[in-house]
């Protein structure tokens, strides 16, 4: 039996909730936004009106307010936001118990075993859909209706706001494939700048190329992203209580002041570290890679990752390798204002990728030592808390860590 997806996308999900309280801005432009006197002003979210001025999320404040002079700002409230995206996952639900939420303000459903109890007609259930949520909670979507999830993601994203766009397989490369290669779930910058040296701009251009050329560029994700583009996913809608397995954990940190030494990255990254390593031995895993993300004054973005000789939950290595990074990536004495460090390649066992060299040092006692003082360290913060005790290079002061 063919598949059914629905992909529900809450148009300008934030600004919309905000608004329900403020409807005489509706027609205005609005966005939600950090705190203007930090160096967390940036837009969180815009309305349609403000969209029109170009105002970009993740852009400063300043950069949206020169395209905008009269922009109206407001203040996130995420509880907010987490309360009406459950309300929506709910009414999802009344439709079928398969439901996988992808961020707060989208949802796949697969309706293939429940569709005929509400009339049989997709596109109908999802217009259904669209007006219960303007009816009942003031919000509007935008749905895709196809027969793979990627291609109602992008359904979802051909029209907004409110409205339904059903892919089918009868005209599915007549609407997918002319749009640009970014459209694709997944296919970001760096994929997107790979291929288009090889003339690849379109989601079509990736179809009809040769699958060994993405795959060649970009490894397993490009021969994903040919699949992709022609048609083949067959991943499944994942229920809302199956945990999705975890594939990094991560944080990063912007700073109220700029970094200028080695020794402040070093701080800087070490509580990173610290939290990452900590999470991770949380959930029983371990790491066998890790990527460093550095932003520099000017907001240029840079990152490099590495592959471990063994894999790992202890901060200390995750450290050593960070810093192996950050060293051979930064030029001091270039200010930076983020750092961003994640564990890759995660495990439930311990594994070794490399061969050990017989003559070198072995390090069993010493790595065990580490396990014992670090596990304490758990302990002693999950009795007292987590500001109860750190490592001697680690200081929270002054940094406002995000996860």
């Amino acid at each position: 039996m063919e598949r059914v997806i629905l992909h529900c996308d809450l148009n300008s999900f934030y600004a919309s909730v905000e608004l329900l309280a403020y409807p005489e801005l509706r027609s205005q432009p609005v966005a939600v936004c950090g705190d203007p006197e930090s160096r967390h002003g940036i837009i969180l979210a815009k309305n349609e009106a403000a969209k029109k001025y170009g105002v970009k999320t993740a852009e400063t404040i300043w950069q949206a307010r020169r395209k905008c002079p009269e922009l109206t700002l407001l203040p996130p409230h995420r509880e907010l936001y987490r309360q009406y995206s459950r309300q929506m996952n709910d009414m999802y639900g009344q439709y079928t118990d398969l439901v996988e939420p992808f961020g707060i303000d989208e949802s796949w459903l697969d309706i293939t075993g429940s569709m005929h109890l509400f009339g049989g007609d997709a596109a109908a259930i999802a217009d259904a859909i669209r007006a219960r949520a303007t009816r009942e909670l003031g919000l509007t979507l935008s749905v895709g209706v196809s027969f793979n999830k990627v291609f109602a993601k992008l359904g979802s994203d051909y029209r907004k706001p409110d409205a339904t766009t059903v892919i089918s397989k009868e005209n599915w490369q007549s609407i997918v494939w002319p749009l640009p290669l970014g459209s694709l779930l997944y296919a970001g910058p760096a994929a997107q700048r790979a291929l288009g040296q090889y003339g690849i701009q379109t989601i079509g251009d990736l179809a009809r190329a040769e699958p060994a050329l993405p795959e060649h560029l970009l490894g397993k994700l490009g021969y994903q992203l040919w699949e992709y583009a022609n048609g083949m996913d067959r991943s499944p809608v994942r229920p809302q209580h199956e945990k999705e397995p975890v594939k990094s954990v991560g944080n990063s940190c912007t700073f109220p002041e700029n970094l200028t030494t080695r020794e402040q990255l070093r701080r800087g990254a070490a509580m990173l570290c610290d939290s990452v390593a900590g999470r991770l031995r949380a959930q029983g895993l371990y790491c066998g890679a890790v990527q460093i993300g550095l932003k520099d004054a000017a907001f240029h973005s840079i990152s490099r990752q590495k592959q471990l000789p063994a894999s790992t939950h202890l901060m200390r290595e995750i450290l050593d390798a960070a810093m192996d990074l950050i060293d051979r990536t930064w030029k001091p004495p270039t200010p930076i204002r983020l750092i961003n460090v994640t564990a890759l390649s995660l495990t439930d066992k311990l594994e070794t990728y490399e061969q050990l060299d017989l003559l070198a040092p072995q390090r069993p006692e010493e790595n065990a030592k580490l396990e014992r003082l670090e596990s304490a360290i758990d302990h002693i913060r999950k009795k007292y808390g987590g500001q109860a005790i750190s490592f001697g290079e680690v200081s929270g002061k002054d940094m406002d860590e995000e996860s």
